[in-house]
């Protein structure tokens, strides 16, 4: 079964990808801060990775920067999320390797077309 981690202050954000997800047959994985999800991305290789740009501490195109250092991690698919839709954030996340990037606020079947557009999963 495919695996889906998301990174991301929001607590509300993270339920919202994982109710749209819910009906997909996937492993789901939220982290609340780049430093809850490195241990686990320096150990495993999820299918899809979305992570948040804005959060406190580390942003989301630094955590990005640092897992693509992992030999594992250099063709994870990754989307960027994030409620600034800067210019200059779509150029880095582009010349770190993310496939895609979206705008907040999220909807569920935005969500869900996107991880079946990035990996190959089944319904419930």
């Amino acid at each position: 079964m495919p695996t889906i981690v998301v990174v991301d202050d929001s607590a509300t954000s993270i339920s919202v990808y994982q109710f749209s997800v819910e009906p997909l047959a996937v492993n789901f994985i939220g982290f609340k801060s780049p430093a809850e999800a490195l241990p686990y991305l320096e150990e495993h290789q999820p299918d899809l990775l979305f992570l948040d740009i804005i959060m406190p501490g580390m942003d989301g195109l630094s955590l990005l920067k640092q897992v693509r250092g992992f030999a594992h991690q250099t063709d994870t698919p990754v989307i960027m999320v994030t409620s600034k839709d800067y210019a200059q954030d779509r150029y880095v996340a582009k010349q770190l390797g993310a496939v895609d990037f979206l705008i907040k606020p999220l909807r569920f079947k935005e969500i869900r077309d996107v991880v079946c557009k990035y990996i190959d999963v089944k319904s419930k």
